[in-house]
């Protein structure tokens, strides 16, 4: 009989699986947690029950034209998204009040971590981050079900039981293989803590963002599927599926901006973006994401590019289906991965060759059907579509490629390789490079047709001045590389490109009236120019630090100064500390410039004793033109420590670049003229909507 105050956690709230007796208040709190985790787990099943309804019944009206049925699928999406957020708040009730009875919460959690890392540690593991996935997948749902009141009765339906076929597959996955319910035959007294290097904020918030990404490019895929089985490809079709693939972009942009911040400061080696799988598993979606945006409009503008935009919505989620894969079957290493679990990765492969088959099947059936309308000519805004198009779709493809062809090496020549950074920089960076190029030319081509001199005449200024700041550039470096003059060649060009490109919209007049129309100029405009404006300035981010960045990595004793670059580097002392959840060796390091004090960094070694694991915990001053970075690493045999500096100009402005570009998104998404797509572009009686 357990009475009294001085109880584990985790004893308290399974007592009675372990057998025990319990008297009291304690006791009375650990049955309602049981009971509320419990709860949880029978919400899951009653989502996947509802998932199952509304996959079946709401196509069969579909077809059959039964209202009553078509009808189900609006109440079976709300259903489906409360059950599965009740089975989420119980999974994070667990981990909150540490119920060690979890499985999950024991591998994942331990009473002495911070509670923000107890919360992140629902999805910071394979099934709580399934169960996100299929919370944010039930979300997107329901949300077509509440607002997509306007669209066709016909395509809403169609739409939402895709969605809930999709959620199915999932379901079954998590229920079958990935069940964060599972309980512990004996219940320890503590958990074996969350892996240190995801006790951090950008990995709290990282995850959240990248999946309403990768879930939301399902929207995108439902309505293509939906849109083929009805034979209904058209202007309105476009303007529907642009909000959606607008905002999974915007989230995909945060989420992958973020873990590239956390990359940077939290694994100490000094980096933004390695190549990784599971990078490129997030920046693949995104590249066809971008494409199909670009794309959509094509289709609602002129009606043209159809079957290329089905077959983008098809890819674009099927490459997020294909990153799941990537993160959690093993069948490729990285220091990302969730999971190594070869079942798990049939599953996952199974659900992918089903939905991804399916639908190119039906694609091909139906793409006679997908007759293009719209004419245009070799130079007009159409082809500066088409031709973004082509440079997004190849970088894709070639990221793609890098990225499998270890696996491919393996399998069929029996050869183990390795392909890195030099083969992705050398070989996507091209593309990128003539997309800068080509962007603020194509955005201000009229539709249809055009005269190529006309379009250009007012960007000449802005080029030349671009090229101008290149040469700058080149010159101040001393002609070291190329790579630093081009990068901001292209972000002065994308920018004042696309500043050009709004005042154009203001018509003539004085300059007052022109910045006064320039005030009332749609949302989606600023949202073109703002996104655009961003592109640049990760451009020349990128290009900037690693054309300029310097490294130092040295034995440092303590009190000797050392210079990297224009910077004094002193290593003052070096003390032991003790954090909430762990053990740091804290060096404090002086940085001074032209004998100035900059800044006192405090670079860490941290050991977490429950997972005895060590990280390295870099320590930044941030600047808007450079970063002093320092990471401390081992203790040498005579009291020195190795020490890692670099000086890394512009790094501030990769995602500042990304902030832009999610604005550029956000901006776009609150035109009012996506509010009333729907409803002005309602199907009449004979079927076809009206242009």
């Amino acid at each position: 009989m357990w009475i009294g105050a001085n109880i584990p956690a985790g004893a308290r709230q399974s007592d009675h699986f372990a057998g025990s007796i319990c008297i009291g208040p304690t006791c009375a709190s650990a049955y309602i947690g049981a009971m509320i985790v419990e709860l949880g787990h029978f919400a899951l099943i009653l989502a996947a029950v509802t998932a199952m309804v509304q996959a079946i019944v709401p196509l069969v009206g579909a077809q059959m034209r039964w209202p009553g049925w078509m009808a189900v699928a609006e109440p079976a999406a709300g259903l489906q998204f409360l059950f599965t957020s009740f089975s989420f708040a119980a999974l994070t009730y667990a981990f909150v009040t540490s119920d060690f009875s979890l499985s999950l919460v024991t591998g994942n959690s331990h009473t002495l971590k911070p509670m923000l890392y107890k919360i992140s540690g629902v999805w910071g593991n394979h099934e709580g981050s399934m169960l996100l996935w299929v919370l944010i997948l039930t979300l997107f749902g329901a949300c077509l079900a509440w607002f997509g009141g306007n669209l066709p009765p016909g395509i809403r339906s169609r739409a939402l039981s895709i969605q809930g076929a999709v959620a199915v597959a999932f379901f079954a996955f998590i229920l079958f293989t990935s069940n964060p319910f599972e309980r512990m035959e004996a219940v320890p007294f503590d958990g074996r803590d969350l892996n240190p290097l995801l006790q951090d904020v950008g990995l709290a918030l990282h995850p959240p963002f990248l999946y309403l990404g990768y879930v939301g490019l399902s929207m995108a895929f439902s309505f293509a599927i939906a849109a083929l089985i009805e034979g209904r490809v058209d202007a309105a079709w476009g303007r529907w599926v642009r909000p959606w693939t607008l905002a999974a972009w915007v989230f995909l942009t945060i989420g992958i901006a973020l873990g590239s911040w956390w990359a940077y400061y939290e694994l100490g080696w000094g980096g933004f973006w390695f190549w990784d799988p599971v990078e490129n598993a997030s920046f693949m979606p995104w590249l066809l994401a971008a494409a199909l945006l670009h794309s959509a409009i094509v289709v609602e503008k002129r009606e043209s590019l159809k079957s290329w935009t089905i077959l983008l919505a098809i890819m674009a989620f099927s490459f997020s289906l294909i990153g799941t894969f990537i993160v959690r079957s093993g069948v490729i290493t990285s220091v990302h991965a969730f999971a190594n679990d070869p079942e798990r990765g049939v599953f996952i492969l199974g659900i992918l060759v089903f939905f991804t088959g399916g639908a190119l099947t039906l694609f091909a059936a139906r793409a006679g059907q997908m007759e293009a309308k719209g004419v245009f000519g070799v130079v007009s805004r159409e082809s500066a579509l088409v031709l973004n198009n082509i440079l997004l779709a190849v970088a894709c493809f070639v990221v793609f490629i890098g990225t499998i062809w270890p696996l491919v090496s393996e399998m069929f020549f029996e050869r183990k390789l390795s392909v890195g950074a030099p083969f992705f920089n050398m070989a996507f960076t091209p593309f990128m490079v003539l997309l800068g190029l080509v962007l603020p030319v194509g955005a201000m081509l009229p539709w249809k047709r055009a005269k190529l001199g006309k379009v250009v005449k007012p960007l000449v200024p802005a080029f030349v001045l671009a090229v101008a700041l290149g040469g700058l550039a080149w010159t101040i470096q001393g002609g070291r590389s190329l790579l630093g003059p081009v990068g901001l060649f292209l972000g002065a060009w994308l920018l004042m490109g696309a500043a050009i490109d709004l005042m154009s919209r203001t018509g003539r007049g004085s300059f007052g009236d022109r910045i006064g129309r320039l005030t009332r100029l749609p949302r989606a405009d600023w949202g073109k120019a703002v996104a655009h404006s961003g592109f640049g300035v990760t451009i020349f981010g990128i290009a900037g630090l690693m054309a300029w960045e310097q490294e130092d990595i040295r034995v440092a004793q303590l009190g000797q100064p050392y210079m990297v670059g224009a910077y004094e580097i002193t290593l003052e002392g070096v003390r032991e500390a003790e954090g909430p959840n762990y053990l740091t060796t804290m060096a404090d390091i002086r940085v001074r410039k032209d004998g100035k004090a900059v800044t006192m960094l405090h670079p860490e070694k941290r050991v977490y004793p429950v997972a005895a694991m060590p990280t390295t915990e870099a320590a930044i001053d941030y600047r808007i033109l450079r970063d002093v970075y320092l990471a401390i690493g081992d203790a040498q045999a005579d009291g020195a420590y190795t020490v890692r500096t670099y000086i890394k100009p512009l790094t501030n402005w990769i995602w500042f670049g990304s902030f832009l570009m999610s604005l550029g998104g956000l901006l776009s998404l609150t035109d009012r003229r996506y509010r009333v797509a729907a409803g002005a572009r309602k199907a009449p009686a004979g079927g076809v909507p009206a242009e």
